[in-house]
Parts: structure tokens; sequence; C-alpha cells
């Protein structure tokens, strides 16, 4: 039995980076720090770029997300929230047309929370704006351990529902909300598996996974009309990458035992994709929901693991 337990201290940010462009953003800039923040935001931020000009000013930090394609921009800032820093976020995220706009702070100030809050709420369902607190722990003599604590998130629901209240659309808005809520199962069991890290949960019927490469990813589809999940991977703009990896499809196939593979080149479209069905989801009907979406996980990290040394091959 433990006879004590150590007291969890918080350590002043600025001990450990004294300066936000060489210190902060350098260490946010290493791929182990950036896993912090994709685990907190649900982002699988990639091709970090320090200190990107944008007119006579520079933005701290700019990524893709892996899944999406979408430019991520991230102002730093060691101090409480401000005016300043508001002013440049917006306008990095014009200049760069950015679709996730991050600001990391010291401490958020009640009018930039309700500031951030508004624009999620009032711009484009495709932008969301994240404003994040920086902290740091230590437990008596060890090392201080880096905390982010999301205060202001996107909620692409809110967007949505508006959107279509406007349109008159009850369908659609009942189809959203059912979408949120196997997303919501869906993304806390991702949580307790670790299998992937969480994304953000919302009304679209699709939701993207990494898998370590910028080619590529595993899509998991809602297809209630047809009553099943697709999990595929996707190869949003690329048909050489496609074509390289169709070299083995039979191998692949065979690997695959008792799944079934549909090879879909789509050669009318930009994106391609290896498909493979569950049966049985019915938007009307939840009670399977706990074994469906358990299914749907095994089915991605199946896909990650069979194609990921094929990938490793022609990259």
């Amino acid at each position: 039995m433990i006879s004590s337990i150590g007291k969890l201290e918080e350590v002043d940010i600025r001990d450990l980076w004294s300066h936000e462009q060489y210190d902060f953003s350098e260490w946010l800039s290493n791929p182990e720090n950036l896993e912090l923040l994709n685990e907190e935001i649900g982002t699988s931020l990639t091709e970090v770029e320090k200190e990107v000009f944008v007119g006579a000013y520079r933005c701290d930090l700019v990524g893709v997300d892996e899944t999406t394609g979408d430019k991520i921009i991230i102002e730093n800032q060691l101090e409480a929230s401000n005016h300043e820093h508001l002013g440049k976020l917006i306008t990095y995220a014009s200049g760069l047309d950015a679709k996730i706009i991050v600001w990391v702070v010291r401490e958020a100030r009640e009018e930039h929370k309700s500031a951030i809050e508004w624009l999620n709420n009032n711009t484009s369902e495709e932008i969301g704006f994240f404003l994040i607190e920086i902290h740091a722990y230590k437990i008596g003599d060890s090392l201080p351990a880096a905390k982010f604590a999301v205060v202001e998130s996107p909620n692409g629901f809110i967007k949505s529902s508006k959107a279509n209240t406007n349109n008159g659309d009850t369908e659609l808005r009942r189809s959203q909300s059912e979408r949120m809520i196997f997303w919501t199962r869906f993304q806390e069991r991702l949580r307790e598996t670790k299998a992937f890290n969480p994304k953000k949960v919302s009304t679209h019927h699709f939701c993207n996974l990494p898998i370590g490469n910028s080619q590529s990813y595993i899509s998991v589809t809602l297809i209630d009309k047809e009553g099943y999940i697709g999990v595929s991977i996707y190869i949003p703009d690329n048909k050489d990458f496609y074509d390289k990896l169709a070299q083995y499809k039979d191998e692949i196939n065979q690997k695959a035992g008792n799944v079934e593979l549909k090879w879909m080149r789509l050669d009318n479209k930009k994106a391609s994709r290896i498909l493979t069905m569950i049966p049985d989801l019915d938007f009307d009907n939840h009670d399977n929901y706990d074994e469906l979406i358990q299914t749907t996980i095994d089915r991605a990290v199946f896909l990650r693991d069979l194609f990921k040394p094929y990938i490793s091959k022609i990259l």
C-alpha cells in the first residue's frame, strides 16, 4: 500500500518557456508535443511550418490536418489573452485561408472566451476556432509536464442546426442529430480503446482517421439509407498512389481473408478508395450501437495494419 501521495503543483510556464517564438513555438513544433495538442482538439496536425509570413506579420505555426487537408494555424501567447492577438488571429486566418484556428494562451479572459464562442456560432460550418490554455505541473522534484486545457471549441452541431432551420429541412436535421449521437459514442469508445486519437464530434456523415501519411487515411462513413457503415482506405487526390497500391491487390485481398475489399479507382473523380462494409446500421434502432462501434474500430485498425506495410513500400 502507498503510504503517501505527492502533491500536484502548477509550474509558472514562463519558467519553462521564456519566449513565445524561440522557446514555446519551437517546443510545440516537435511532433511529440504536437501530439499532445492533437489529442485535445481531435486533429492530426502535420507538415508544420514556423513563423509563416502574412503580409508584414508572422503566424507562429502553420500546418495541415492529415485526414482532411485543412490548413491549421496556431497563435501562441504566454500571457493573458488580449485584443491584439485576437486581431492577429483573424488576420492570419484570412490571409492563409485556414479552416482550424488555434489560440494558445496562458490565461483566457472572459471577453475573449465570448469572442471565440461568437465566432464559432456565427462563421461558416467549415471553420472552427479553439481557445486553449497552456499549463504545466509537477510532483515534487519530477520533471514538469505540459497540459493543454480547451476553453472554447467549435460546435458544428449548432452551425448545422442553424443553417438547416433556415432551410426548413426537417429530415436533414434529424439525420444530423442521429449522426451526432453515433459519433459521440464512437469518439468515447476511441478514447477508451486508444486505437486512434479522438476527433471532434460533428454532424457530418464521415469521420477521418490518420494512418501516418499525407496521401491517404481511413474514412468511416455512415450510410443510413442503405443500412451500412463504410470503413475504407481513402486516397483524396492521387491516382498514381492508388495504382501503386493496386499492384499488390491480389496479395492484399488474400491477407484480408473474410473481409471483402472493394477496390474503387473512381476514374471520374479525384478521390479513390478501398472500401469495406459493415451492415446493420439503423438510425431508428440504437440497440446494436456498442457492438457496431467496436466492430467499426476493429475494422479501422485491421485496415491500418493491413495496408501500412504496402504504403511504406510505395512512399
